[in-house]
């Protein structure tokens, strides 16, 4: 099947009915303690929800998007959404990017452009994510994922490629490394899933023990994926029938997840962070995205508890952002990864490191691309 050509395209009348559930929202009252403790503050979501029914231009971001080249494309019996922007270099790298929750495509808007000097970008949505169809029945875990993305790349003709991603897309593209090794010229991992190497304990250096310290202290915010990935229809529900429980939801990460020093609008507007709302809200797609994690949480926990027992062994490149949790250091990434070729710790950005950071993301993956090598690469003229 062929790649068909696609436009975001929102009725007046749904982003009527979005105006109208904000404007109606019962509020709960205050948290009993100050700041984020117990969630995002009152007054913080309700002018973000205000703003978002009364000041957010939807369809500015619309136009935009539309100008970028975005196609659907059937696989394994779903649809699915991706960028896919084409170097001037007939020569250049292809590179598939893949975001993970609660993120999007519109990560990667910001470094498109500079990306696409070099390097063929394709950028899917996940299966039940943005405008990518949503599953139904089960199934879709990383590895059936991983397995889509491999076909997507060949069928644009693509025989091999660099897999890059985050968050999920450090699992898929991994998986991608593992499952289609032939097709890959190497991964960009932000950062590489690796657990804490137990017999370097007696001998930890400072930012090894402050790795440890932020995995022990990220437990308290844990429970977004205890209840998607055991749960997941339950809450599933009110992200598909609220939007302030939604934006509640996702942008409680974005504050917790970014190097902000507390402050998310620092590093994204209240533009962005509404702009990747709406790949949720508008498709209806709360619930299909939390449901990767039930597919495939328990899958990816085991094996970054055991690492040292899966080796990957396709050339690799991680960058490890300061504000990222996870932050291996590479000699527990050396323990599964076992052909390393660039490794470089970023001084600013977190988990969404493309959307906060886009000049230093741009970088990275430029130098990694180059430490990986390419033995001519490139693709057949296509969508």
């Amino acid at each position: 099947m062929t790649a068909e050509p696609f436009r975001i395209e929102v009725g007046d009348e749904v982003l009527a009915d979005l105006r109208d559930r904000l404007r109606r929202t019962r509020w709960p009252e205050p948290a009993t303690s100050p700041g984020w403790a117990q969630g995002p503050p009152l007054s913080y979501v309700r002018e973000l929800c205000d703003y978002w029914a009364d000041g957010y231009d939807w369809r500015a971001t619309e136009a935009r998007l539309n100008a970028l080249p975005q196609f659907r494309m059937e696989i394994g019996g779903l649809e699915i959404h991706f960028i896919h922007v084409r170097s001037p270099r007939p020569d250049a790298t292809p590179l598939v990017m893949t975001h993970g929750w609660p993120g999007s495509v519109i990560e990667f808007e910001k470094v498109l452009g500079p990306l696409s000097e070099d390097f063929h970008l394709v950028v899917p949505s996940l299966p039940g994510y943005g405008f990518s169809g949503r599953p139904a029945e089960a199934g879709w875990t990383v590895e059936r994922i991983a397995d889509a993305w491999a076909e997507l790349m060949e069928r644009l003709g693509y025989d091999r490629f660099v897999a890059q991603g985050h968050d999920w897309g450090t699992s898929i593209s991994t998986e991608i490394g593992k499952r289609h090794p032939g097709h890959v010229i190497g991964l960009h991992l932000v950062p590489p899933l690796v657990a804490p190497d137990p017999a370097t304990f007696d001998d930890l250096t400072p930012a090894e023990r402050e790795a440890v310290a932020a995995l022990e202290s990220g437990e308290s915010g844990d429970g977004y994926s205890h209840e998607q990935s055991t749960r997941p229809q339950t809450i599933g529900y009110g992200l598909v029938d609220s939007p302030a429980l939604l934006c509640a939801w996702i942008v409680e990460k974005f504050q917790a997840w970014t190097d902000c020093d507390g402050d998310l609008s620092t590093v994204l507007t209240r533009d962005e962070l509404l702009d990747n709302l709406m790949f949720y809200w508008l498709p209806g797609a709360g619930a299909s995205a939390a449901r990767l994690y039930w597919e495939s949480f328990a899958g990816v926990k085991a094996r970054f508890r055991g690492a040292a027992t899966d080796r990957v062994t396709v050339p690799t490149g991680c960058s490890i952002f300061p504000r990222e949790n996870p932050r291996p250091s590479r000699r527990w990434a050396e323990r599964r990864f076992t052909d390393i070729r660039y490794w470089n710790e970023p001084a600013r950005g977190g988990h969404f490191a493309a959307f906060e950071q886009p000049d230093l993301f741009v970088n990275e993956v430029r130098e990694c691309i180059r430490a990986l090598g390419n033995d001519g690469a490139q693709g057949r003229d296509g969508p």
